[in-house]
């Protein structure tokens, strides 16, 4: 094992891996090379690789995208990032309408990989702290995984770029320094569609994912004070989902609460719910319950915007209520 290494680190660390393993691996975005990223996720890859393999582009992402589809289909394998994937939005028609049609539509697959920072907790407002995996999980054609540890955050970003279809790598900037781990020294990848149980209970299931899973394990703790353990399953995929885990969970515990930082309708829980309804129901001792952020966007403020996320005291008050039923 080596030393401890942050989400943002483990990531850079994949880019690198990859991109020494294949040549037809390159990187494009905003800021990218000589910058190093945003958050500086890139730093150092423009003097290792050089600018034919890490591109500086115009803020233009409907050109990021169409250029990474374009290369994708020549034989290379584009990783585009986006400074915050509140704006991936601009490029939608790229996504949505040829990304993640293609394979469908002729038969050829677009191996790219739609990488950057979501998710809030670090006050910066509603055009930089969206979680907007819900629009890209309904679209087919696409995958989508949202990684909560270093580990995961380095297997994805090497099974998503070694993937034959659009993936989108949603990065909660609220861990890129927080969260530190100790990675294997050899080559590893996490598949894509798989969840992962991060802490066993039969008492009560917690699904989440992304930064939410240390809000839930914080919870679990505590409830184990009071005597109620939780079985807490990161599904680190959102598309596909992993149904079987999904089910397994829900067989052995009877009652489930599912929590995600993004907004509530429409959101990612209703359709674990609908999952359990459909092929889980007779196992539930209590209907499932969903926790999430209230329909509005994120606020500015620091006071309303810890009201607005999802906190490990709500979690609680959530499974004492499942509990008690």
């Amino acid at each position: 094992m080596g030393s401890k290494t942050t989400y943002l680190e483990a990531i850079r660390q994949g880019l690198m891996e990859e991109m020494r393993r294949d040549p037809a691996v390159f990187l494009l975005g905003q800021d990218i090379g000589t910058y190093g990223g945003a958050f500086k996720v890139t730093e150092g890859l423009l003097e290792e690789f050089g600018a034919q393999r890490v591109l500086d582009t115009p803020i233009a992402e409907t050109a990021i995208v169409g250029a990474a589809i374009g290369a994708s289909m020549m034989g290379m394998r584009p990783v585009a990032e986006f400074q915050f994937l509140d704006f991936m939005g601009n490029a939608w028609n790229m996504i949505n309408n040829f990304a993640a049609r293609n394979r469908y539509r002729w038969g050829q697959g677009v191996p790219i990989v739609l990488r950057g920072p979501c998710g809030g907790g670090v006050h910066g407002g509603p055009f930089h702290s969206q979680n907007p995996e819900v629009y890209y999980a309904h679209t087919p054609g696409l995958k989508v995984v949202a990684p909560a540890t270093a580990y995961d955050a380095k297997g994805l970003i090497k099974a998503a770029i070694r993937d034959e279809d659009p993936v989108i790598f949603l990065e909660h900037k609220f861990l890129y320094r927080r969260i530190k781990e100790e990675l294997p020294e050899e080559d590893y990848v996490v598949p894509i569609g798989k969840a992962a149980t991060r802490r066993q209970g039969g008492d009560l299931a917690i699904i989440t994912y992304g930064a939410m899973l240390y809000k839930a394990l914080e919870a679990a703790d505590e409830l184990a004070k009071e005597g109620v353990e939780c079985e807490v399953l990161d599904l680190r995929s959102l598309l596909p989902l992993d149904e079987e885990a999904i089910l397994q969970v829900t067989k052995n515990a009877g009652k489930v609460l599912v929590v995600h930082e993004d907004t509530r309708t429409g959101g990612l829980a209703g359709e674990v719910m609908a999952l359990i309804n459909e092929g889980a129901w007779e196992y539930l001792d209590a209907p499932p319950l969903r926790l999430t952020a209230p329909d509005t966007p994120v606020p500015y403020g620091p006071s309303m915007e810890e009201f607005f996320l999802p906190g490990t005291g709500d979690i609680m008050d959530a499974a004492r209520q499942l509990v008690a039923y």
